[in-house]
């Protein structure tokens, strides 16, 4: 487990965007963390280094979000609106076993369907300054342990 702090959505961006660099097809990045903490944010950045010149926004009210035009598609996912059920019918495994990037903000609302190996990045709000955060990045898996360790140098 890696923790570090961010003082600036820029910087929240810049973690995500130096991410987006070493993500593979089918990787999958949970993001966690309250309402305005910087989910969104981090995929801007992720999305933008992969060559996604779109708004990315949070899919709240669509669920998934399809982005193809960078070097690899993202799969933007918001599953907030899953806390009582629903998930298994949407085939997300699909998307998981898919040829992009998949990222599940909420991903508690689907722990039971989720794969074995992932990158779970909490994003906490800390106490003291408005835009500082508290981000931890947790591997499950060799492969996205090694990512961590590459975000690390």
């Amino acid at each position: 487990m890696e923790t570090m702090t961010v003082t600036s959505p820029e910087q929240t961006m810049q973690l995500g965007a130096q991410l987006g660099t070493l993500v593979q097809p089918g990787d999958l990045i949970l993001l966690d963390g309250d309402l305005g903490a910087g989910k969104t944010t981090f995929t801007k950045g992720l999305a933008q280094s992969i060559g996604i010149n779109a708004n990315v926004k949070s899919p709240t009210f669509t669920l998934v979000r399809e982005y193809h035009q960078g070097r690899l598609p993202l799969y933007h996912m918001d599953v907030y609106r899953l806390e009582d059920g629903g998930a298994e019918d949407l085939g997300l495994d699909e998307y998981f076993d898919g040829d992009g990037v998949s990222v599940v903000e909420w991903s508690e609302f689907i722990s039971d369907l989720l794969p074995t190996t992932y990158l779970r990045i909490t994003l906490s709000r800390t106490t003291d300054e408005a835009d500082t955060r508290t981000i931890t990045l947790k591997a499950h898996g060799d492969h996205y342990q090694q990512l961590v360790d590459q975000l690390k140098e």
